[in-house]
């Protein structure tokens, strides 16, 4: 009896075999295959290695921001002359002696030049350009250089040492690039953020990092403090220059680093920015 069991199981299980065989080929041969699809090929390196879509559209959206901005980014070089006796040595002579010598004699005192670096940003065709007071405060002398090497001898327009903001102008030219302000009220911790200056004179760097903080004060920087802070690279040279979103709008200006430290940098905030702005190219645009 039990043979009989097995035997009529093993004839069930091949006809089951043979109807899925045959539904399959049936299939095979009236269905036909589309020819939009394409079978990938083999590729070397692993599926984990391959950038996801994510990550490349946010790539695209920094080399855009870079080639947006960067034509409206300038250097700024300042100079400060400082004048000195002709003398060096009047002091350990004597003072009385050494004023008289300044008197009666005709060497003409001795100037410096005291040089400093830093960056700004183009924000109106006819040549206005935010900086910060500290790139220009003492400057005698204020050279301009655009990204295409082109140099104009910079005018002070306004200076305010308690928000360290400062704009100068330059000779109207044609197409001047300009950038566009945002909205720094709008700006969220964690966000991305690109500056770009000119750190230790390298002229158009750009460096990528995230907003650590807003609202960031008691840094002792300037008597006003409101900074966004961020990780994203600043240097030496880099004051003046545009901190930025990914949609390549200038949300502050970058202003001050944590010397002893790494990747702590304060921007002072667009729209703190803004309410100067307007009325300082209304006042140097009077009769």
């Amino acid at each position: 009896m039990k043979i009989r069991t097995w035997r009529r199981r093993v004839f069930l299980s091949a006809v089951i075999l043979v109807s899925l065989s045959g539904c399959n080929d049936e299939a095979s041969t009236h269905t036909p295959v589309p020819t939009s699809i394409q079978i990938p090929s083999p590729i070397d390196e692993p599926i984990e290695a391959i950038p996801a879509r994510e990550l490349l559209i946010t790539e695209r959206a920094f080399v855009r921001v870079a080639k947006t901005i960067i034509p409206s980014v300038v250097n700024i070089s300042s100079v400060h002359f400082v004048r000195h006796p002709a003398s060096s040595k009047s002091d350990d002579r004597g003072l009385f002696r050494g004023f008289l010598e300044d008197l009666f004699t005709d060497t003409p005192p001795r100037q410096f030049r005291q040089k400093s670096l830093g960056s700004g940003f183009i924000i109106r065709e006819d040549g206005f350009i935010l900086t910060n007071y500290h790139v220009i405060s003492d400057a005698d002398q204020i050279t301009v250089k655009l990204s295409d090497r082109r140099e104009f001898i910079g005018k002070i327009i306004a200076k305010d040492e308690k928000t360290d903001l400062a704009m100068i102008k330059i000779p109207h030219e044609p197409n001047l690039p300009i950038a566009l302000l945002g909205d720094s009220a709008r700006i969220e911790v964690g966000e991305w953020a690109i500056a770009i200056g000119n750190p230790f004179g390298l002229d158009r760097t750009v460096t990528v990092g995230v907003i650590s903080a807003t609202g960031r004060n008691n840094v002792g920087v300037v008597d006003q403090e409101n900074f966004l802070q961020t990780d994203a690279s600043i240097n030496f040279g880099n004051s003046g220059g545009p901190l930025l979103n990914v949609a390549g709008r200038v949300i502050g200006i970058n202003t001050a680093i944590v010397a002893s430290g790494q990747g702590i940098g304060f921007a002072i905030p667009i729209n703190k920015v803004k309410e100067r702005v307007d009325q300082w190219i209304a006042r140097e645009q009077l009769p």
